[in-house]
């Protein structure tokens, strides 16, 4: 068996073309979408991420904002401009790209940007209406996930899902929107005992560790779908993810590559949002 992959950028390109549309019927009436996003500092990284967003805010109609300030701005003058962009009309959402320098608390930033321009998906108060099944926004990556399980009409309802990471942008939400959609779901972090007694089970496996090929083939469900949200570099200096892709291809049902999977699922998600935002606006 190999397994079907399932290609980000082609769905991405999709969907693109729809949030386009949707801007463009925004703007004839008046109400062109607008996405201001905010670098504190030089990581590298980051700046191809803001890069790419902007990008695609570009290619898709939208009124874009990039507003880059260096590493020792203070936390208070960074509060000050999320709430200028809180009270801009010509903004819909807003995003503080992540890490930030260690001086700034992230949760408080986070925290300062108008929930109903909260395009990540971060704010507590959005946090809280994904756990009741009401949420504004849908955290960018985990949504993109769901978009990919629907692309290959994956029934979810009744699947036994396993999504390896816990965090706040990936893994708990990713478990929420799962649930949701009628699946078990078990939650493994880097204290899970017999990672892969739980793994094999899956069979809709989401690994989001930032751990390179921390799952291997022998960890994976035969006809499995496995969902890599992971982004790192192997020996070479090439992007690779969380899984042995070229070991569990051969065993997988489907799968994700990187770079081209997920991650361009993650920007296109962050402009549904966007246009979300500007269509209840």
């Amino acid at each position: 068996m190999t397994a079907q992959i399932i290609n980000g950028n082609e769905l991405s390109q999709q969907i693109r073309a729809e949030v386009k549309s949707r801007a463009a019927a925004l703007t004839e009436k008046g109400s062109q979408p607008g996405l201001a996003v905010i670098l504190v500092g030089d990581n590298p990284a980051s700046q191809v991420y803001v890069r790419n967003k902007v990008k695609a805010c570009e290619d898709c109609g939208f009124y874009s904002i990039l507003e880059k300030y260096d590493a020792d701005l203070s936390e208070e003058a960074l509060l000050s401009h999320i709430d200028r962009l809180n009270q801009d009309p010509k903004i819909h959402g807003i995003l503080v790209q992540l890490p930030l320098p260690a001086h700034i608390n992230a949760n408080k930033v986070i925290e300062a940007i108008a929930a109903e321009k909260d395009v990540d998906g971060f704010h507590i108060s959005n946090a809280g209406a994904l756990m009741t099944g009401q949420p504004l926004f849908r955290p960018c990556t985990p949504y993109g996930v769901m978009k990919m399980l629907e692309s290959i009409q994956y029934p979810v309802r009744g699947a036994n899902a396993v999504v390896v990471g816990a965090s706040n942008i990936v893994g708990k939400p990713q478990a929420m929107l799962l649930l949701q959609a009628g699946a078990t779901v078990t939650i493994c972090n880097s204290k899970t005992r017999d990672l892969g007694a739980h793994t094999r089970n899956a069979d809709i496996l989401v690994v989001a560790t930032g751990k390179r090929n921390l799952v291997t083939a022998d960890m994976v469900k035969p006809g499995a779908v496995v969902i890599d949200v992971g982004m790192n570099r192997d020996d070479e200096g090439k992007l690779c993810g969380d899984v042995d892709y070229a070991a569990i291809k051969e065993v997988a049902g489907y799968i994700t590559p990187v770079p081209g999977g997920v991650g361009p699922m993650t920007i296109t998600m962050l402009l549904v949002n966007t246009i979300e935002a500007a269509e209840r606006n």
